[in-house]
């Protein structure tokens, strides 16, 4: 017997997505605040210290005030960068300096192993809290979208999309329970209501029917994998991308130029962001190799073959690919810093591009866009 669609729940889950959509907004703005408010408060400690050191002494007090987890960070990783390997890299703090708190604010300055500190702040206590109540709205509307539609809830686009956007918060959430990633909130929130506006705009699919190909088991264990995977994949996007942009700042202050973002104090060093990157895509990557290899046993089980070259199939090897050489080139060739990230990156790119791009304009065995 058919299951019967039930467009009430549909409707309330669209409803709750765009609750959620407002609540991460707000979240996003207290995220934003509180990097702005943070950066003020340590610009502030700066010339209170320099005003009490004097001129003379002024310009010494301030290189490692200004710099953060820049000036110490920078020399912590120049004596890092001769340990002998990649693998030494890969596992050794950034800055032991900053674990210490040897700068004038230096609670407000982020640790190197990303603990959290003593000082409240409190506009970044108020995001994650509406990220919270953002989460538990979104988590409904997906579960009445499944409820409307008695199925998992993402069977095309547009729930791949929101539930997607989910998961990335929830790992977000999970993470912070262990570590202070609260200068990811702007970056995962951000992306988490970008992939809500796109579900909702350029996605929307009325909830109904899975299309006979994809009303079998595999839908939960394969894409289930797939989701969690790109969630993970999501949160190193962002630190990659923060990894370039503390790395220019720390070679900047190094060379003696002035420190021109200020809020990036409360960020990690670059060589903490990408030992944190590098594990957690290490755990992705494993999640998206079970996606490749229950993908070509779905596949055996729907069309009678484990590979056909389906232009889904070649992008989703494709990212395997590039996550691989990624892990491979920084444990074994010494790819470490700016060479690292930009590969972290343009693996991220390409699982944006098989979704988007691939799904819409490719045809083939895959085309469950529902568009």
């Amino acid at each position: 017997m058919p299951v019967v669609i039930n467009e009430t729940m549909g409707a309330y889950s669209e409803l709750l997505m765009l609750l959620a959509a407002g609540t991460y907004t707000v979240a996003f703005i207290a995220f934003a605040w509180d990097l702005a408010r943070s950066s003020k408060a340590l610009r502030a400690i700066d010339l209170k210290a320099a005003e009490a050191a004097g001129t003379a002494g002024a310009a010494g007090a301030k290189v490692p005030v200004a710099a953060g987890v820049g000036a110490s960070a920078a020399a912590a990783d120049r004596v890092d960068s001769h340990l002998a390997g990649p693998a030494g890299r890969a596992e050794r703090p950034s800055s032991s300096a900053a674990k210490a708190g040897t700068a004038s604010g230096a609670g407000l300055t982020a640790d190197a192993d990303m603990r959290y500190a003593a000082e409240r702040r409190v506009p970044a206590r108020v995001a994650v809290a509406l990220t919270v109540l953002g989460a538990l709205i979104h988590g409904g509307g997906v579960v009445t979208r499944a409820l409307g539609a008695g199925r998992v809830p993402w069977g095309n686009m547009y729930e791949f999309l929101t539930t997607g956007a989910f998961v990335a918060v929830a790992v977000f959430l999970l993470v912070l329970i262990r570590r202070d990633l609260r200068f990811l909130g702007t970056f995962v929130v951000g992306l988490a209501i970008v992939m809500l506006v796109a579900a909702s705009v350029a996605y929307w699919t009325p909830v109904g029917h899975l299309v006979p190909a994809l009303q079998s088991y595999w839908l939960i264990i394969h894409v289930s994998i797939a989701v969690l995977s790109s969630a993970l994949f999501t949160l190193t996007f962002a630190m990659s991308a923060l990894q370039l942009v503390q790395s220019h700042r720390q070679k900047t202050i190094a060379a003696g130029g002035a420190d021109k973002l200020g809020f990036m104090r409360l960020v990690p060093s670059a060589l903490s962001l990408e030992n944190l990157s590098y594990r957690i895509n290490a755990i992705a990557f494993i999640g998206w190799t079970f996606t490749l290899m229950f993908g070509a046993i779905w596949a055996e089980k729907a069309w009678g073959r484990f590979w056909g070259w389906d232009t889904k199939e070649v992008w989703t090897f494709v990212i395997w690919v590039v996550y691989a050489g990624y892990l491979h080139a920084r444990a074994t060739r010494g790819w470490t810093g700016t060479r690292a990230a930009w590969l972290s990156i343009v693996g991220y790119l390409c699982v944006v591009f098989n979704f988007t791009i691939v799904n819409q304009f490719f045809n083939g065995l895959h085309s469950y866009s529902g568009l």
